[in-house]
């Protein structure tokens, strides 16, 4: 049985992304076989090496959930010679990664004009917040101000809801896959050109596009559309927990909701409920009498009711339900690293299965600079030659 290869398998990336968006982005590459070079500033590396508190320091879970199959190479990219190994390191490489504000790279010497210069064939990929013109383009990206400033913020299941941070970040993923995508794209249009180009993707244009049917509907009939809000769906408590119900995607909802919860047919019967506009009217009664419903039981017993008759349905889990559900082990969704100070840890694998070259997981997330002297001598660095940078702080 021959051994699968990897898709990216020969892509050397060389990434100078931290926190999340564009972390996310690059270790998928690498999961998929790409040579992805982590360039960290020395001492510190990754802002999210200290974003949390833990006892692993530099080396915690939120870092090592988004950096495996990278090596790290820590480079004061403040100085001459720091900047001459970064382009060394770019003359060999296929790809260049950031997320930085608009103009960083420009300004510390990697931006896309130089480094073409360098490598016709670079595909220099950067992530930012807003863009390099506009009135919020020196704003960082961050995920919670994306959410306030692209309408997704403001959308809640009714108006008497306070307005609340999304507790996981939307944004800076979402983003990050876009990030993922125009890599891709662009590493195909240069099979066919010979040629590099310049990736931008803005966290503002992936949240504005992540909304494309509400952005249609308000552009083109001046109306909102949240999918919270609708009147036959929603989250309800239950006698040991909650129950997400959808009432969509048939022909007679609200009668079969009444079936399942055991209400009287003069409900789904009644005139002003045969239709959208009139069940929206009346979303405060019928979300009311569901919900007093639902307390009267437990979750399996109307998660069985429910899908009796065919209705969307699911119990509300914890983080830890969901990780532990037979569904996430059928998936292999949960993949083991050796870590040198925690021994075996536990990250999400890849979500995209590919039959012939499937993402692997080939090295734990790096230390900080770990793999700084074995990049460099890749790269024609002699062994007096890393003594010295070392010597000067330019790596470490």
């Amino acid at each position: 049985m021959s051994q699968a290869i990897s898709a990216l398998e020969g892509i050397t990336v060389v990434d100078f992304t931290q926190v999340y968006m564009g972390p996310s982005a690059t270790q998928l590459l690498g999961d998929y076989g790409a040579d992805v070079i982590k360039v960290e500033r020395p001492k510190y590396g990754d802002l999210s090496r200290s974003s949390i508190a833990d006892e692993s320091g530099l080396d915690n879970p939120i870092f090592y959930s988004i950096n495996r199959n990278k090596r790290s190479i820590s480079i004061d990219t403040r100085t001459d010679e720091g900047k001459q190994v970064v382009y060394d390191l770019v003359r060999d490489a296929d790809v260049v990664v950031s997320n930085f504000r608009a103009g960083v790279m420009d300004r510390i010497g990697f931006g896309y004009d130089k480094l073409k210069q360098l490598n016709p064939r670079i595909i220099w990929a950067s992530g930012t917040g807003f863009g390099e013109v506009g009135p919020y383009s020196h704003k960082g990206g961050q995920d919670v101000l994306l959410q306030a400033l692209s309408g997704v913020m403001w959308r809640r299941q009714s108006d008497d809801l306070p307005l609340s941070v999304y507790p996981t970040t939307l944004c800076d993923y979402t983003t990050g896959m876009h990030l993922m995508q125009g890599i891709l794209l662009a590493l195909l249009a240069r099979e066919r050109t010979g040629e590099g180009q310049r990736v931008d993707v803005r966290m503002f244009d992936s949240m504005l596009h992540m909304q494309m049917q509400e952005a249609a509907t308000q552009l083109n009939r001046g109306t909102e559309i949240n999918w919270a809000a609708m009147p036959l769906s929603g989250v309800f408590p239950t006698t040991d927990g909650a129950v997400c119900m959808v009432g969509a995607f048939k022909q007679e909802p609200l009668r079969d909701i009444c079936t399942a919860l055991g209400l009287p047919d003069e409900l789904w019967q009644r005139p002003d409920l045969q239709d959208q506009p009139g069940q929206m009217a009346a979303r405060p009664e019928l979300q009311g009498i569901f919900g007093k419903r639902f307390a009267q039981d437990t979750t399996a017993h109307w998660i069985e009711r429910l899908e009796g008759v065919d209705l969307l349905c699911a119990p509300v889990l914890t983080m830890a339900e969901a990780l532990a559900d037979e569904q996430t082990a059928i998936n292999e969704m949960i993949v083991k690293m050796d870590h040198p100070t925690e021994g075996s840890v536990q990250v999400l694998n890849a979500p995209i299965g590919l039959s012939a070259t499937p993402a692997t997981v080939r090295r734990r997330a790096p230390r900080l600079g770990e793999d700084s002297e074995a990049v460099l001598a890749e790269h024609g660095y002699d062994a007096g030659r890393i003594a010295a940078l070392r010597a000067g702080g330019v790596v470490s």
